[in-house]
C-alpha cells in the first residue's frame, strides 16, 4: 500500500494501551488489512525500559511508573509536552533494511527541527538527535529527540519522541538511553514556543519529504 494513515490523540494515552493498539495495527498491516500508519500522541509521565536497559540506569525507581518495552534501546522518559510518533511501516515494501529505516527516522527529526530554526545532529555512538550548546565546550550538547524501534515480520512500530515542552526534571530519574555526561533539552528550553499543532504539521511535512510517501488524514 502506498498511502499512510495519520492519526493523533488529544489526550495522553496510557502506555500499555498504546502498545496493544500498535501490535494490532502491525498485524493488520502484515496481513494486508490496513495501510501503514503514523500515530502522534503523548503519554502520561512514565519511564520505559527497552531491550538493552541497564537496571543501574534507573536512578530513582520510585519517581515514576516504569514500563518494560519490546523496543530497542535503554531507558527513556515519556510525558506531557513530548510528542511521540509511532511509525508503522511495511519494510518488506521499503527495502528490508533496518539501518536505512533508522537513518530515515533521524533525517525526519532533523528536518522537523529545521522548521523551527534548530540544528539537530547525529552523534557517533549515541542514539537520538542532539543539539549543540552555544558555549561549544567538549560534551556540551543535549538530547532533544529519542529513537526506539521494533520490527515484527518486517513491519515497524514504536518510533520517535521529540521534546517540545516536557518537564525536563523527570529525566533526572534515569540515565536517558544509557548516555551519561550529557543533558536533555526541548524546543521550549531553547526559547521556541511551538504549539503541538505546529509541531504535528512540521512532523508530517518532513516525513513526507523524508520517506517520499503520500498520506491521508484519519481521526
Amino acid at each position: 500500500m502506498d498511502r499512510i494513515e495519520w492519526s493523533s490523540s488529544r489526550q495522553p494515552v496510557p502506555y500499555e494501551d498504546a502498545v496493544a493498539r500498535m501490535e494490532a495495527r502491525v498485524a493488520a498491516i502484515r496481513e494486508g488489512r490496513a495501510p501503514e500508519a503514523v500515530w502522534l500522541l503523548e503519554h502520561p509521565a512514565l519511564y520505559t525500559a527497552g531491550t538493552s536497559a541497564d537496571p543501574a540506569d534507573l536512578l530513582d525507581p520510585d519517581h515514576l511508573p516504569v514500563h518494560r518495552s519490546g523496543r530497542g534501546g535503554q531507558f527513556t522518559y515519556h510525558g506531557p509536552g513530548q510528542r511521540v510518533a509511532y511509525v508503522m511501516l511495511d519494510l518488506q515494501q521499503r527495502g528490508r533494511d533496518i539501518r536505512t529505516y533508522v537513518c530515515g527516522l533521524e533525517r525526519w527529526l532533523i528536518a522537523t527541527l529545521t522548521y523551527f530554526g534548530v540544528r539537530g545532529e547525529r552523534r557517533e555512538g549515541r542514539v537520538g538527535i542532539w543539539v549543540a550548546r552555544e558555549d561549544g565546550s567538549i560534551g556540551s550538547d543535549d538530547k532533544i529527540a529519542a529513537i526506539g524501534v521494533r520490527i515484527r515480520r518486517w513491519v515497524s512500530y514504536h518510533g520517535v519522541a521529540l521534546n517540545v515542552d516536557p518537564d525536563l526534571a523527570h529525566f533526572a530519574g534515569i540515565v536517558p538511553c544509557g548516555v551519561k555526561d550529557h543533558g536533555v533539552t526541548s524546543l521550549a528550553a531553547l526559547g521556541i514556543d511551538a504549539p503541538m499543532s505546529e509541531v504535528d504539521a512540521a512532523l508530517r511535512q518532513a516525513f513526507l519529504t523524508t520517506f517520499s510517501a503520500a498520506a491521508q488524514s484519519s481521526g
